[in-house]
């Protein structure tokens, strides 16, 4: 599967890679050492996450980033 992130808001984006991971919202919490609230917000676009995040999260489950410059 393929997503392109320009086409999306950040919250979506989020939302979308951790459905990726098959976690519900409290597994991802956990393994994240966060509270569910404060996924919540991420989620739903109240708070904004780090990168750092997202890079963990794909590492932890064979998730690929890749940037690409369009010529």
């Amino acid at each position: 599967m393929k997503l392109i992130a320009n086409d999306y808001e950040a919250k979506y984006v989020f939302k979308i890679l951790r459905e990726w991971t098959d976690l519900t919202q409290e597994q991802l919490a956990q393994e994240l050492n966060m509270s569910i609230h404060g996924l919540k917000k991420y989620e739903n676009g109240q708070n904004r996450f780090f990168f750092e995040t997202i890079i963990e999260i794909c590492k932890n489950h064979g998730i690929t980033i890749t940037f690409e410059k369009k010529m």
